[in-house]
């Protein structure tokens, strides 16, 4: 059996609303409100739904980029919410980001070999002349060449710059990659060859992704299993053939309906949702989903429904299977 890397157990994440001349307390934005779920060893765990679902959000707090309000993160059994700061910072050699804009997460004072150089820097590794070939190795890893070490981010594609930005989530050796929609700002000719360079550094360095995206067929492309979020909880969790296969939260079946098809005669018509997606400030009582499900019960409307495994290793958050 595959050993479980990370345990995610009832994470939430509320941000205070203020408000009055006093800036008292006058709500929270639950931005993400009771996750659970486990990722195994060199899986790609895939994380899709709605902008302003909590996606990102839940990447920044695995990594604790942001502190939790509740909840439990283990990486390999150790609980890291109540790490302190140097602890925190050991334990991110094993824990790297790549973040979705190429533009934005490189700084342009620096050049490439700046750039990659510094998490050894920042981390103890190596001494200057062990930095500047690991930095050379790193970039003929992911398709760049070491001349290109001493260029600025600026004189880069967009394709080249989510390299670099890769490659320097690759220089500590870490064990779990969260990937915050890397290739949603790219040229699509230029996705496919992003998407299997992550793949070919998986297989060669034993890596464990959690993918976060929109696109679901990129999220099918790269994932073992994928879990759909809705308003700050997963709704529908299994493998990435059985999700795209047989969906059964109607949410699912929404974002599904809605991928585009190639052919023709295979088309079908997109189920269109109704209404916005409920305010997380002010999420609705019961199921968060029932305001646009077609599927709508009265229990919905009263009882939120928990996360179960309704088949084999496939999880719904639903009264239709509950």
């Amino acid at each position: 059996m595959t050993e479980t890397l990370l345990q995610v157990r009832d994470l939430k994440k509320h941000f205070p609303i203020t408000g009055g001349v006093l800036g008292k307390k006058v709500g929270d934005v639950k931005a993400v409100d009771g996750l659970t779920f486990d990722v195994k060893k060199g899986e790609t765990l895939g994380l899709v739904g709605e902008s302003g679902c909590g996606k990102s959000t839940t990447g920044r707090l695995l990594l604790r980029l942001l502190d939790p309000s509740e909840g439990s993160v283990l990486f390999e059994n150790k609980e890291i919410t109540s790490l302190s700061k140097e602890e925190l910072r050991r334990l991110r050699r094993e824990m790297q980001m790549v973040f979705q804009d190429p533009y934005a997460s490189l700084n342009p004072r620096h050049t490439v070999e700046k750039i990659l150089e510094e998490p050894l820097i920042v981390h103890g590794i190596g001494n200057k002349t062990e930095r500047k070939k690991r930095v050379q190795e790193i970039l003929e890893v992911v398709g760049l060449s070491s001349y290109h070490a001493k260029r600025y981010p600026h004189q880069f594609s967009g394709g080249q710059r989510q390299r670099i930005g890769i490659a320097r989530a690759l220089m500590t050796k870490p064990k779990l990659i969260i990937a915050d929609e890397p290739v949603s700002a790219l040229d699509v000719s230029i996705q496919s060859q992003v998407l299997n360079l992550l793949e070919d550094l998986q297989n060669e360095f034993g890596l464990t992704y959690i993918f976060i995206a929109h696109d679901l067929g990129v999220v099918r492309h790269i994932s073992d299993r994928v879990g759909v979020m809705y308003l700050g909880r997963i709704v529908e969790l299994t493998t990435s053939e059985k999700l795209y296969a047989k969906p059964l939260h109607p949410y699912t079946e929404v974002l599904l309906s809605a991928v585009p098809v190639p052919d023709p005669e295979m088309r079908k018509e997109a189920a269109l949702l109704e209404g916005e997606i409920p305010s997380p400030s002010n999420p609705p009582k019961g199921c968060a989903f029932h305001t646009r499900c077609h599927a709508c019960m009265d229990i919905c409307k009263q009882t939120r429904p928990e996360l179960k495994e309704v088949e084999e290793g496939h999880f719904v958050a639903c009264h239709l299977f509950n």
